[in-house]
């Protein structure tokens, strides 16, 4: 008898509605720091690395660890059933394959400061295909925190686009990422709450993996062997993905997907930051008055659900 079809998208009660509480800030802050630096770590990884070897390289090892870690873990493993894995496969390619491959394209064209701005845009579509799938209306201090940050980035982008650094192919490949994102977030959050947060995550990469080696094997020639940019990229597919993702996923099951995709608020501050402090980008007043507004943004975003 054929097993009964699961919806792609399933609505997934948050264990906390509220306030965030001291842990949620806790995964909040340690994403948003860990994802903050993930473009500057990109950047350095491009100093020798093709963009397909950035990409399978980061997914390659963040599998690898997530992974070794769910061995390690006690208490029987549950392997998801056919309709299950197919919602697996479709987030490998959606959450982690197609944007991973576009992130370092786009850094070939526009900087990793600019980059980190645009990524901002993820709660926008976490929210509207919350709406329109799952009937979850963004409402109050939520929808006044999306459009407040939303102003804030605006005024961190502006600086830069106005001074041509953000070539138009380049901003179109971090807003489909972006896209991808806000359908994922949504997809993932029953399944984490059914198999756990890490276990999950470690099916999506290790897919993700399997879908990128032909592009990592892409131009291999073309690849150096420089000690730096090799370390940045380890440290951004083992802390950066691996263990950051399984922070997501916790920090998803915890407050549920649009509430958490809001860490998209804080990223771009900390890739605007490291940008400048450690590639030079310049910052002009005005993206320090956009930095208040998204941190104030993210604030009111995590307010008590309407």
């Amino acid at each position: 008898m054929a097993a009964p079809t699961k919806n792609l998208f399933q609505p997934a009660e948050a264990k906390n509605s509220g306030q965030f509480s001291s842990s949620d800030w806790g995964l909040f802050c340690a994403v948003s720091l860990i994802w903050g630096a993930s473009f500057l770590l990109i950047d350095i990884g491009l100093d020798a690395l093709t963009p397909g070897m950035v990409t399978l390289v980061r997914v390659g090892s963040g599998a690898i660890s997530l992974l070794l870690l769910t061995h390690f873990q006690q208490g029987q493993s549950t392997l998801p059933d056919r309709a299950d894995f197919n919602r697996i496969a479709v987030l490998g390619v959606i959450w982690v394959a197609i944007p991973f491959t576009l992130f370092p394209l786009a850094e070939q064209r526009i900087n990793s400061a600019v980059a980190g701005l645009l990524n901002g845009a993820t709660p926008i579509f976490a929210a509207t295909f919350a709406a329109l799938f799952l009937k979850q209306r963004t409402r109050g201090p939520q929808l006044l925190g999306i459009v407040v940050g939303l102003f804030g980035l605006g005024l961190i982008s502006a600086p830069s686009i106005n001074e041509g650094s953000s070539q138009a192919s380049g901003v179109a490949m971090i807003v489909a990422a972006t896209f991808c994102y806000g359908i994922a977030l949504n997809i993932a959050a029953p399944l984490q709450h059914q198999y756990g947060a890490v276990r999950v995550m470690s099916w999506v990469l290790a897919v993700a993996a399997v879908l990128n080696i032909p592009f990592g094997l892409w131009d291999l020639g073309s690849n150096e062997l420089e000690f730096g940019p090799i370390v940045a990229v380890l440290v951004l597919g083992i802390i950066g993905t691996g263990i950051a993702f399984a922070l997501m996923g916790s920090l998803i099951a915890g407050v549920g997907a649009t509430r958490a995709s809001f860490i998209t608020y804080l990223v771009p501050v900390v890739a605007l930051f490291l940008g400048v402090t450690f590639r030079g980008d310049e910052v002009a007043s005005l993206a320090l008055v956009g930095v208040v507004l998204v941190i104030t943004g993210a604030v009111l975003a995590s307010r008590k659900s309407a």
